[in-house]
């Protein structure tokens, strides 16, 4: 499957989406914000449906699918990397607080002249790793998976309080971004 191919339209899928050469980016909140944005814009302008995520610090796990009036996923994972990663290039070249930007730029310069497909940078690595949840013990391997990601990092004790996760909405609680939880 490419990196923007969705076999069923309808489908619910796992993705994950990894910065180029697993640069810690998103330790600032400025970066996480904006994935975070991007993922409501996506979700109100775009007919994302969001099941369960996670974002660490260099790369994203998502449960998602789509509404049946809404963008293909295809397009709606295209746009959502596209701007995300703009924006945080942008970011990271404004924020003049940031003591690795000359560092992480030249990553993400080096990267994008290896690859056709870019003008200058490339921030997302190209495959998003798409795996459609076909059954019951698939999804709740993946909803697991997602979850525990950050207690497996040594980031929290508990999964729900972890901020950028949608494990605190599995809880019962109010979360970062609005979900479809699984039942």
């Amino acid at each position: 499957m490419s990196a923007y191919k969705f076999n069923d339209p309808l489908g619910m899928y796992f993705v994950t989406f990894t910065v180029v050469e697993w640069v810690d980016v998103f330790t600032r909140d400025d970066y996480r914000l904006i994935v975070v944005d991007s993922l409501k814009h996506c979700q109100t302008e775009k007919g994302l449906i969001i099941h369960a995520w996670v974002l660490m610090s260099n790369h994203l796990h998502l449960i998602i699918s789509r509404k049946e009036d809404g963008e293909s996923l295809s397009d709606i994972v295209r746009d959502f990397k596209k701007f995300t990663s703009s924006k945080i290039i942008k970011s990271i070249k404004e924020n003049t607080g940031e003591s690795r930007k000359n560092w992480m730029l030249w990553i993400f310069e080096s990267a994008g002249r290896k690859n056709s497909n870019n003008k200058s940078y490339q921030f997302w690595r190209q495959d998003n790793h798409a795996e459609q949840l076909v059954s019951n013990k698939f999804m709740d391997q993946k909803l697991d998976y997602i979850h525990n990601n950050p207690v497996e990092a040594r980031l929290t004790d508990e999964p729900e309080h972890y901020l950028y996760s949608s494990a605190k909405c599995y809880a019962g609680q109010k979360g970062s971004l609005e979900i479809s939880i699984i039942a």
